[in-house]
C-alpha cells in the first residue's frame, strides 16, 4: 500500500533543516509519497494557533531554543550556525519556488530544492529572500532558470494558500508537521513515530 505523507514546513526553520533528510530517507525506505507543502506559518497559522514569533517568545524559551538547537545539530552530526547572518528572514519567496518547482518537476524535485534552501540558511549563511540567491540554489541543484519567474505566478500563490489552508485544517501549528492518514507528528524528535507509522502501513 503507498501512503502518503503531508510534509508541512517554513524554509528559515531550523527544525525543518534539522529533519529534512532523515525524514525523505524514510519515507523512501517506506515507498511512502510526500506532498511537499509550504505554508505561512507566521503570517497565517501562528495568528490562530497561539504561535508566537521567535522575538516575541520568553527570554527563557528562546535561551533552551538555541541549546536544544546544539543538542540536535550535535546529535545528528548536522552543521548548524545557531545565529546565521540572514535569519530572522522571510520565507514566502522561497516558499513559493519550491512550489513552483513542485508543479513542473514533481515531489522529488521539490524535495532537493527545499534541502538547498534550508542549507542555505542553516549552514552556508546565505540570503534566501534575495532572488538572486534563489537562482544561484535552482542553478545549483540543475533545475530551469525560468522556476523562480514561474515562482510570482497567480497559481503558485494560489497554491501556497491553499497549502496553508489545508495545514489550519489539519491542526499544524508549528514546523516541521508530518500527517500521515490523519495523524499529526509535531516536530523533527517526532520522526520516529512517523517512521513506525508508514512502515506498519507499508
Amino acid at each position: 500500500m503507498n501512503t502518503t505523507v503531508d510534509y508541512y514546513f517554513t524554509p528559515q526553520s531550523p527544525w525543518t533543516y534539522l529533519g529534512h533528510e532523515r525524514f525523505a530517507q524514510i519515507a523512501r525506505a517506506a515507498g511512502a509519497t510526500v506532498r511537499v507543502l509550504p505554508i505561512d506559518l507566521g503570517g497565517k497559522v501562528f495568528p490562530i494557533s497561539g504561535g508566537l514569533p521567535l522575538a516575541q517568545r520568553a527570554p527563557q524559551r528562546q535561551a533552551y531554543r538555541l541549546l536544544e538547537l546544539q543538542r540536535y545539530s550535535d546529535y545528528l552530526h548536522a552543521p548548524l550556525n545557531l545565529k546565521p547572518k540572514y535569519f530572522p528572514v522571510s520565507g514566502d519567496d522561497a516558499s513559493r519556488l519550491i512550489i513552483a518547482v513542485d508543479m513542473h518537476d514533481g515531489s522529488e524535485a521539490a524535495m532537493k530544492i527545499g534541502g538547498a534552501i534550508f542549507s542555505a540558511v542553516w549552514v552556508r549563511e546565505r540570503h534566501i529572500a534575495d532572488e538572486k540567491v534563489l537562482a544561484e540554489l535552482l542553478a545549483e541543484c540543475g533545475m530551469p532558470a525560468e522556476r523562480l519567474e514561474q515562482s510570482f505566478s497567480q497559481a503558485v500563490q494560489e497554491r501556497y494558500e491553499a497549502n496553508t489552508q489545508q495545514a489550519i485544517d489539519a491542526g499544524v501549528f508549528g514546523a516541521p508537521s508530518y500527517v500521515v492518514d490523519g495523524e499529526l507528528f509535531w516536530g523533527q524528535d517526532r520522526l520516529d513515530f512517523v517512521e513506525r507509522k508508514l512502515m506498519a502501513g507499508a
